[in-house]
Formats: structure tokens, sequence, C-alpha cells
């Protein structure tokens, strides 16, 4: 009865957590191609004015990139102010949670066939690329080795230190102003 009870609540539950990681996601997207060379390479083959979404299906919780040129990304929130070029979307809000918590990598849900990749496919791997190496960046390294393909091997301590102190002072500052908004 009692576990009854609890499935409602640890299915919304699951939902806010997607729902804040898409957040930091976006904002973290946005600060990683203001700091890191290697990301702006990477993303600067995307065109410009390109829109990447990540997803949850049918209606769940999503988060908007644009490619503004050079490799910059602007985050949009969960709103798309036009179709979007790309978009990876996850099958269930159980298959985001377990990639989000980093209990699975992107690379196996793939293979699970628990996401579904929606345009251009050489987009999605560059796309997944940037968000490896942000991954890399932001989260301890115990933690990134599961949720990343293969760390990067020439990340060492210092710069990831200092990269990932940027990348969150961005983040923080970016919900520091939509709050002031």
């Amino acid at each position: 009865m009692l576990a009854r009870r609890m499935q409602p609540m640890a299915l919304h539950a699951r939902r806010l957590y997607v729902q804040l990681m898409f957040q930091v996601m976006g904002n973290a997207l946005q600060a990683i191609s203001e700091v890191d060379a290697e990301a702006q390479q990477e993303a600067s083959a995307l065109p410009v004015g390109f829109l990447f979404e990540m997803m949850v299906m049918p209606n769940g919780p999503n988060l908007i990139v644009e490619h503004l040129g050079d490799g910059r990304f602007r985050y949009h929130g969960s709103s798309a102010p036009r179709k979007v070029n790309l978009s990876i979307k996850f099958k269930h809000i159980a298959h985001a949670f377990l990639v989000l918590s980093f209990q699975e990598k992107t690379s196996v849900a793939f293979a699970n066939d628990r996401m579904i990749v929606d345009g251009e496919i050489s987009y999605a791997i560059r796309m997944t690329r940037v968000l490896n190496r942000l991954e890399a960046f932001i989260l301890p390294r115990l933690v990134a080795q599961r949720a990343v393909k293969e760390y990067p091997s020439n990340l060492h301590l210092p710069e990831k230190i200092l990269s990932a102190s940027r990348i969150y002072l961005k983040v923080a500052s970016q919900f520091v102003e939509t709050a002031r908004a």
C-alpha cells in the first residue's frame, strides 16, 4: 500500500531532478562555449542559428541551445524561437533520470534504445562530444568516467579545476540573472 503512494512521488521527484539538470546543462553549455577552446572548436562546425534540443518525450522537461557562431552557445530555456535542427529525445523520464544521474552513459542509453535522435547524426555526435567535454570538466573524475564514453586523457587536474570553476561561476551568475528578471 505504501509503495503505491510512493510511486507518484518518486516520479515527480525524478521529473523535478531532470528539469533542474536540463537547466544546469543548458547554462553550462553556454558557459563552456565561452571558456573552453576545444568545445568552441567542436561547436564551430555547427551552422550559425543551429538549435539543439534535449527533451523527455512526449511533453517532458527540455532544454534548447542555439549556436551563435564562433563555437558559442546561447541557452534559451525550454522554449525554442523556431523549429529545432537537432533533438535528442529520451523515451521516458526514468531513462533521462538514469543518464542525468550518471548511472548510465549516454552511449549505453542510446544502445539500449532509450533515446531517439531526430536530426543530422553528425551534428548529434558533435553535440555529444561537447556534452562529454562539459561533464569531464564539471563532474568529479570518478563520476565523469561513469558518465562519458571516454574520459579525456589530456585533461589534467589544474586545467580541470580552473575550467570547472569558470564554468560554475558563469552558471551561477546566469541563475542569478534569471532570478532577478
